[in-house]
């Protein structure tokens, strides 16, 4: 119990939706002895813990309850019934310029923010430079928080939380404003409060934010939690569940409610993404004497052992394969030869702008890379029923060793939506051989070559 940073325990919320603002006063009057609202339930029997040092991402759908869930974690909100212990000072930020005083300047927001999160005047002067380097507002730190952009007042708000003291930080989408440059300074300051062991809460709607930053992820919707789990593994499933067919979803709920309750979807803290893949024999045999492999090879245990695929919208995926350029079936690959990604699509209905897609990511989830056959509006104008396609994607994996693992989609009009008519999660796997002439850092080579000269002076 002494590593729990956050306990939340059978936490829910009932809000009370009033239709005319005079049924308030008549509620006030009756005193329950008639109801003039309706009961809107955001949160039901929410429980999880948090270690300390992790980094946990909150994932659902518009309207799914993640807001209001860090609004009772970080003690802005009152939960209807349940508990929640925080151990640590917590700094939260839920919205834009959330707690500041439009009247009042930046500096004196500085000053009132550093006073409600627990700080001295002499702690607030000492960090106040600090807050103000990491804004970048300029002469606006002595003009009116009213008078701010939306993001001068991100830039400001973030600085004040980002450099505070603090054990537990919580971001609410915030990072979704401001320029691309000020984004990646917020994730590197994250990234750094992370490293010190520190505990981040972090709702985005970016599976690909989620993944790169986050150990462990919860998947909340219509106030509900289905899953706590891998991050990977549950952006998965998010994934799956929003792009379902709407007669699709309870079913799918369904399925998700039972990896939870038969302790499939259930991981401990201390556990790392192992490789989702099963691989004995002919791998071990190329895991000893690697260094001396030129050519890529086939390993039939190199198998991804949770692939996800969509609901069906009338295409069906089937036979994916690697193949090198003599058409030989492979998954050991060399990261400077060029292979082809082979599979097959069979059309159950007639669809209209039809187009094909894949996409490579580490062992994690990160996205590194894909494409598509085409753009919105000029894939294939129809394919009927009954027509079955073949599709190829050539690439070379120019990437560092490892193991990899490509999807594989069918991207089609239904209507006036644009949606997937199939697709598949973690397809295939494959592994790239290390390269000992190679003097590549990180995961992809861009074939950078470096080169150092003496200079007399």
């Amino acid at each position: 119990m002494n590593n729990i940073s956050i306990s939340v325990r059978d936490v829910s919320k009932c809000f009370k939706i009033y239709k005319q603002p005079q049924d308030r006063l008549k509620q006030s009057l009756m005193r329950g002895k008639k109801d003039y609202f309706q009961e809107f339930w955001a949160l039901n029997d929410i429980s999880f813990d948090i270690y300390k040092g992790e980094t946990i991402g909150i994932i659902g759908r518009n309207g799914s309850g993640k807001s209001t869930l860090l609004q009772i974690i970080a003690g802005t909100l009152k939960q209807t019934s349940g508990s929640v212990d925080i151990r640590g000072r917590v700094a939260a930020l839920l919205e834009l310029g959330s707690g500041f005083n439009p009247e009042f300047t930046g500096r004196e927001n500085i000053l009132m923010n550093g006073t409600i999160l627990g700080l001295n005047s002499a702690q607030i002067n000492e960090l106040y430079d600090e807050i103000v380097s990491f804004a970048e507002i300029g002469e606006f730190i002595d003009r009116p928080v009213k008078t701010y952009s939306s993001g001068m007042a991100l830039r400001l708000a973030f600085a004040v939380q980002a450099v505070v003291p603090k054990e537990i930080l919580i971001v609410d989408e915030a990072l979704a404003v401001g320029d691309e440059l000020f984004q990646r300074k917020c994730f590197l300051k994250i990234e750094e409060f992370k490293k010190q062991g520190g505990t981040i809460l972090f709702v985005s709607h970016s599976a690909a934010a989620i993944v790169e930053l986050c150990d462990r992820a919860i998947l909340i919707d219509s106030g509900e939690q289905l899953i706590m789990d891998t991050s990977k593994r549950v952006v998965n499933l998010y994934q799956k569940l929003v792009f379902a067919p709407a007669d699709k979803i309870a079913a799918l709920k369904n399925e998700i409610r039972s990896l939870r309750e038969t302790g499939q979807g259930v991981s401990q803290a201390t556990d790392r993404i192992d490789e989702a893949y099963e691989s004995t024999g002919i791998n071990d045999a190329v895991a000893s004497n690697e260094p001396n492999f030129k050519e890529a090879m086939y390993d039939p245990h190199l198998i991804p052992t949770e692939m996800v695929a969509y609901e069906t919208r009338g295409a069906q995926i089937f036979d994916a394969e690697i193949v090198n350029i003599e058409g030989e079936k492979v998954n050991i690959l060399l990261a400077d030869q060029k292979y082809i990604y082979r599979y097959y699509v069979r059309f159950d209905r007639t669809c209209a702008d039809v187009r094909f897609g894949m996409l490579i990511k580490t062992g994690s989830g990160l996205e590194l890379g894909g494409a598509q056959s085409a753009l919105l509006g000029r894939g294939r104008p129809i394919v009927d029923a009954g027509e079955v396609c073949k599709v190829e994607f050539s690439f070379t994996p120019r990437l560092t060793q490892g193991v990899y693992f490509l999807n594989a989609g069918v991207l089609g009009v239904d209507g006036t939506s644009d949606v997937y008519l199939d697709r598949r999660i973690d397809l295939l796997a494959f592994k790239i051989l290390p390269n000992e002439s190679s003097f590549m850092t990180s995961i992809v080579d861009f074939n950078v070559m470096p080169e150092v000269v003496s200079i007399e002076r």
